[in-house]
């Protein structure tokens, strides 16, 4: 190794070191984590440096990757500690339930807005949105015109938006 790779990644170890762990320690679950994680992460980036072009990015993409690895062990190993490999959905921060609370709102009122549309207009509206068919292919399904089709649609969309626009707009207003 050149002395001017091993100069130039102990001033980028003194310059971003400190930055570089704060970040690292949003990613890990602890100090000491972020530490280890910067620390082997400069180590391969001083062993790689004749090769690396990019220190900082190198250094960087490193150390992100080692604590994605780290937090995929844990996550592991907590399935295994609990012996519940099945439920590898399971979501334990109550930021991600409050997530899946809003969500399920969301599912449910556009569920409530579709199921409010006339019976030919939900269909129309169903096969387009959701299973992603062409005017043609509903027309043909439903035995409508394309015009028709364009109809129900549009009243769909519409319909669907002013529903849920009073849901979420006019509702949350009348809250405060």
């Amino acid at each position: 190794m050149s002395e001017s790779s091993r100069e130039r990644f102990a001033r980028l170890f003194v310059e971003s070191s400190a930055p570089l762990r704060r970040k690292m320690q949003r990613l890990v679950s602890s100090r000491a984590d972020a530490e280890d994680v910067v620390q082997e992460a400069f180590l391969r980036g001083f062993e790689n440096a004749d090769s690396v072009r990019l220190p900082a990015a190198f250094v960087y993409s490193v150390a992100r990757n080692l604590a994605f690895d780290g937090r995929r062990r844990e996550k592991t190993a907590r399935k295994l500690a609990l012996g519940e490999i099945g439920l590898s959905n399971l979501e334990t921060s109550a930021e991600s339930a409050e997530a899946q609370l809003l969500t399920d709102e969301r599912t449910r009122l556009f569920r409530e807005a579709v199921e409010r549309l006339p019976p030919q207009c939900r269909m129309v509206f169903a096969l387009k949105v959701f299973q992603g068919y062409s005017y043609k292919e509903i027309a043909k399904e439903l035995g409508l015109s394309v015009k028709t089709v364009e109809s129900h649609l549009a009243r769909g969309l519409r319909d669907t938006y002013q529903f849920l626009r009073k849901r979420y707009v006019d509702g949350a207003d009348g809250d405060g």
